[in-house]
């Protein structure tokens, strides 16, 4: 997605100064108007990039504003449970219109997607039920993203949907070195809870009308989180079912018969409050 470079022109224009009846002649208008600054809207340029992870080939998409100058933070984006798709790169790119560097990672290998969800479960299970699996692939990622020569590598963030959501928090109870995490409609019974190696600011949005994430779930991760005082915010959007943040979500529960939908008001608003932690995340 590239925007068009917008460039603001210079207003021109003149003043008479009178002093008594004495009138001061006329300046040209480039000796009385300050020439405006330029100001340039993003234009984001995203690249598919290859890279391995104990031998498996993963296939991402890094996307940046090539009119920011200088290095800026970092995201990490992790997929839902259908894989490395058009969606994720789409995260990708607002995320450079917003000004960091946004690479849309691969946790399954080759780019594969799931074209079920009998296929997506088996996927992401293989991933959740090998942490150390899981780990070297997110470590992989993050490894490219810090190389790209625009990225600050000392401010990363990461932020996941569903499957990526859990995947995210995981890496984060691990001790992966990130200044922020964010998990949309994601499950929060994890295979590494909260404990004293979590370090970094967490969010969490989540429907509160999802019937993948059990009350049950989330009453023990708030206490997890809770008894290591983490900094967390934990938001349950009324009526909000899974994959909320998602357009394609209404046709892809119809499809499969899930109870999936897309919510333009918890969405929106989500993406306020991702916006929200990046910018105090990274504040100078």
């Amino acid at each position: 997605m590239i925007k068009n470079v917008k460039i603001f022109a210079l207003l021109f224009g003149s003043f008479i100064t009178l002093w008594g009846c004495k009138s001061e002649p006329k300046k040209n208008a480039l000796e009385t108007m300050e020439p405006m600054e330029q100001t340039l809207q993003a234009n984001v340029v995203g690249n598919e990039v290859s890279y391995t992870a104990n031998e498996t080939e993963m296939k991402g998409y890094i996307a940046y504003d090539e009119n920011k100058k200088g290095k800026r933070p970092g995201v990490i984006v992790v997929h839902e449970w259908w894989g490395h798709n058009d969606y994720t790169r789409e995260r990708a790119d607002m995320l450079a219109e917003l000004g960091y560097v946004a690479l849309a990672v691969d946790m399954y290998g080759d780019g594969k997607q799931a074209q079920h969800p009998e296929d997506a479960g088996k996927f992401s299970g293989m991933v959740m039920q090998n942490i150390d699996i899981a780990k070297a692939r997110f470590d992989a990622a993050l490894a490219v993203l810090k190389a790209d020569p625009h990225v600050n590598t000392e401010e990363i963030a990461a932020i996941g949907y569903c499957f990526g959501g859990s995947v995210v928090l995981t890496m984060a109870n691990m001790g992966a070195d990130l200044d922020a995490v964010a998990a949309f409609h994601s499950g929060v019974q994890l295979p590494v809870m909260p404990n004293d190696k979590l370090k970094t600011t967490v969010l969490v949005c989540n429907g509160a009308a999802d019937p993948f994430v059990s009350p049950e779930s989330v009453a023990a991760y708030k206490t997890a989180m809770d008894s290591i005082n983490a900094n967390y915010k934990y938001i349950a959007y009324p009526d909000a079912k899974h994959a909320f943040t998602s357009k394609e979500a209404d046709s892809l529960g119809k499809k499969f018969n899930l109870p999936l939908a897309y919510q333009k008001e918890a969405d929106e608003k989500s993406w306020e409050e991702l916006k929200a932690l990046l910018d105090k995340s990274f504040e100078h």
